[in-house]
């Protein structure tokens, strides 16, 4: 059987270069490529595209359905610690949960949430 090696968050976004600039700025990613509407970032193993869809309701009317992404990271404190350099405020500030995970999650511009956990040992 094939495995499954890796995974991409792809995201409709309202403003292009806004969106890149959040991702890039706020959240420490690299533009990797841009074509046509579309930006392809990366920071480590966490891969993006986004695309240009102005048409399409922004994020932040959906709900609980503007939850996009759960990305495993190894250091959540010096995460939130860089995410606070960067001038980003957190929706939620890391904290442990009962599961075993530090969890913090972000807001982007479209609205769209994601939520950034480190297993604890």
């Amino acid at each position: 059987m094939a495995d499954m090696i890796a995974s991409r968050i792809v995201l409709a976004v309202q403003d292009l270069e806004r969106s890149v600039t959040f991702y890039r700025d706020r959240l420490g990613f690299v533009e990797d490529f841009a074509t046509g509407g579309w930006s392809f970032l990366s920071r480590g193993s966490c891969r993006l595209m986004i695309g240009h869809c102005p048409d399409t309701p922004p994020a932040s009317t959906l709900g609980d359905h503007n939850y996009i992404a759960y990305v495993q990271v190894t250091d959540i404190d010096d995460l939130h610690q860089e995410f606070s350099q960067r001038g980003l405020t957190p929706l939620h500030i890391p904290e442990t949960k009962p599961w075993g995970i530090r969890e913090m999650a972000v807001v982007t511009p479209d609205g769209h949430r994601m939520m950034f956990g480190e297993e604890m040992a």
